[in-house]
């Protein structure tokens, strides 16, 4: 078959073009070429190398060194003030791990185990993970719920020494805990700190937070002045600081000073369209004896076509209005129109408060049953009870003898995750005492301790007080022993014991407890309680059993004294004659230097940095090449011999 030209040439290039020839593969197994016959001239090389780049660094080095010679250098913040407060993180630093942190311990608060969401927050501020100061809020915003006021200051303290800077929820969260406990002065000092040295501004919730506290305190005056403090920094007139304010004036019994607030309110916002005020405002007429006009304030703020704003803050104040002026039946068809409303989250028209407050109304009615029916509905509307509801209503049952109720709801704390508190025990402590139960208020007191809960002095007496009266000394005296190491016992508390004892003719106890106390500390035992044992032993003619045993523990104190100061010298001669056997008699030139141990220790630091300098002689000189080993041990031997004349010389320099 004939090809056409243009064929012909590309099959002549095809044919003439080289080919390609791939290299054999590798082998598996590839062989090493040693540069060196043998190891020890490799290793030699590489320190040759050492030494040479320490004298020569290589040029890529220098290079850099001038390049950042040349850059001059910027101070990001020339005027960097050390002591400055460190700024809070912002929230987009809750990422990543330290998001999944957070949610581990959010999880940890919702099964009420605050004692482990707090040991994991302490635990993890050293760890690669650090929580951040909202993973910190959410610890110390449960604790404080729960009224843990000594964990929350607690937790409050270690992550201001390690450093975590907080924010504005922090501060909030403090003094609230301050204003719960009564410590007004310590919360506005507070206030001012966070005015004067935080990085930021206090928030309407702080105002918030400091006036309905010092409302609640009776410093109503003081809540006054600090509002017009808020409106001087800038803040809009806010009416639950206003409802707050009103409220006070309320338990003051001043109606003008309400109606005078809620003027200056409208003054300020033109119509006022929160409900959050509309209960205080009822509260003052009611104490005008306006009722016509209270009701006309309700019906303007709950009916049909109404323009003001109803939250479930706002409810409970008008349900509390309506219970405590004598209109209660208003109050319950307004509580069962909260229920139906209540749909959350589209509608929020009660919570926690509007069930403590129907409760408190039922309980003034005489209604106990239907305070309890009540009180177990929060579950049906997604409420909560707390702790502060469980002893509202605990309170109200044993103040009005329906023990084995009080109890029955007790039971009831554990299985809803609710811890008691020192208040609930002591509610329950109390009432067994009224019913002559003593042996169950002896058991509600130990497990408040076993629980480790805080008993106060006071609590403490009334028990001891109550098993007294019944004639049980010894269950008495068995709390004694439980509580003097976990309280400050005062005068009165070791009196009536010793009392209680005498009377029963256990003098030994008593002569016991008076041991245990000068072991602990003599001061307790004081002159007025020394008389008061002495003139019950005298009855007995045992007066001089007392000042024996006083005698008796000054001395074994003495003797204990002398055996500790001489066990400390024993130890100190005793490490003196180690240190001096250690140590070489030439080194020293005279055996007189064995009474001088200050100059012994002296002279052993030098001779041990002797021979640390020998020994770093000896190692640098390792590592050279086989050629020059001749000569290197002559150089250490001549270097060995100066250091030895080095060291002589020392030596009788410090012995002169």
């Amino acid at each position: 078959m004939a090809l056409s030209k243009a064929s012909f040439f590309t099959q002549l290039k095809t044919l003439t073009k080289p080919h390609l020839h791939h290299p054999p593969p590798p082998p598996l197994l590839s062989l090493r070429h040693l540069s060196f016959a043998t190891p020890e001239e490799a290793a030699a090389e590489r320190r040759r190398r050492k030494r040479r780049l320490r004298i020569e660094p290589p040029l890529s080095s220098l290079r850099h060194q001038q390049a950042q010679q040349a850059q001059p250098r910027q101070n990001p913040n020339p005027n960097h003030n050390p002591n400055a407060p460190k700024l809070p993180e912002p929230v987009s630093a809750l990422s990543g791990n330290r998001l999944n942190l957070h949610n581990r311990i959010l999880g940890l608060i919702r099964v009420n185990d605050l004692d482990e969401a707090a040991l994991l927050t302490r635990h993890s501020i050293y760890s690669n993970c650090r929580p951040t100061i909202f993973t910190v809020n959410s610890v110390l915003a449960a604790l404080l719920r729960q009224s843990r006021y000594s964990d929350l200051l607690s937790l409050h303290r270690f992550i201001t020494q390690a450093g975590v800077a907080a924010n504005v929820v922090t501060h909030n969260l403090l003094i609230n805990a301050y204003l719960d406990c009564r410590k007004t002065d310590t919360a506005l000092e507070h206030y001012k700190q966070l005015i004067n040295d935080a990085p930021f501004n206090p928030s309407p919730t702080t105002y918030r937070i400091l006036i309905k506290g010092l409302v609640d305190n009776g410093k109503v005056e003081r809540a006054l002045e600090l509002k017009e403090e808020m409106l001087g920094k800038g803040f809009a007139a806010d009416p639950v600081v206003y409802s707050y304010l009103m409220l006070g004036h309320v338990r003051n019994l001043n109606a003008d000073g309400v109606f005078e607030l809620y003027e200056e309110l409208k003054e300020k916002l033109g119509d006022v369209d929160d409900g959050v005020v509309v209960g205080s405002l009822m509260k003052g007429y009611f104490l005008r004896g306006m009722e016509k006009e209270a009701m006309q304030c309700y019906a303007e703020a709950v009916g049909e076509g109404s323009k003001i704003r109803m939250s479930a803050v706002a409810f409970n104040s008008v349900l509390d209005a309506l219970s405590k002026n004598g209109k209660f039946d208003e109050a319950m068809l307004l509580f069962e129109r909260m229920m139906a409303e209540h749909n959350p989250p589209r509608r929020l028209s009660m919570n926690l408060g509007s069930f403590n407050v129907m409760v408190d109304g039922f309980c003034t009615a005489g209604r106990f049953k239907d305070a309890i029916e009540v009180f177990r509905k929060m579950g049906e509307k997604r409420c909560s009870a707390d702790t502060l509801s469980y002893n509202n209503l605990i309170e109200q049952l044993c103040n009005n003898g329906m023990l084995a109720e009080a109890e029955e709801l007790y039971g009831e704390m554990a299985n809803k995750g609710v811890n008691p508190d020192e208040f609930t025990y002591v509610l329950l402590m109390d009432t067994c005492f009224k019913e002559n139960r003593t042996d169950d208020a002896a058991g509600y007191f130990r497990k408040m301790v076993e629980t480790g809960l805080r008993p106060n002095l006071a609590v403490y007496s009334k028990l001891v007080d109550g098993l007294v009266k019944v004639g049980k000394i010894d269950e008495a005296k068995s709390f004694y022993d439980l509580m003097v190491k976990k309280l400050k016992m005062d005068e009165a508390s070791y009196k009536f014991m010793m009392k209680a004892l005498f009377e029963v003719g256990k003098h030994d106890d008593v002569l016991k407890m008076i041991g245990d106390m000068l072991d602990d500390d003599a001061s307790e035992f004081t002159t007025d309680l020394q008389e008061f044992v002495k003139e019950e032993l005298r009855k007995e003619g045992r007066e001089e059993d007392v000042v024996k045993l006083m005698e008796d523990k000054e001395r074994e104190k003495a003797e204990a004294q002398a055996k500790e100061a001489a066990a400390t010298e024993a130890a100190k001669a005793s490490a003196k004659a180690a240190v001096s056997s250690l140590l070489p008699s030439k080194l020293f030139g005279s055996k007189d230097t064995e009474n001088e141990p200050d100059v012994v220790i002296g002279n052993t630091v030098e001779a041990i940095s002797v021979n640390e300098e020998v020994e770093d002689v000896e190692q640098e000189s390792i590592g050279d090449s086989p050629a020059e080993s001749g000569s290197e041990e002559a150089t250490k031997a001549h270097n060995s011999a100066d250091l030895d004349v080095k060291s002589d010389d020392r030596a009788e320099q410090v012995t002169a």
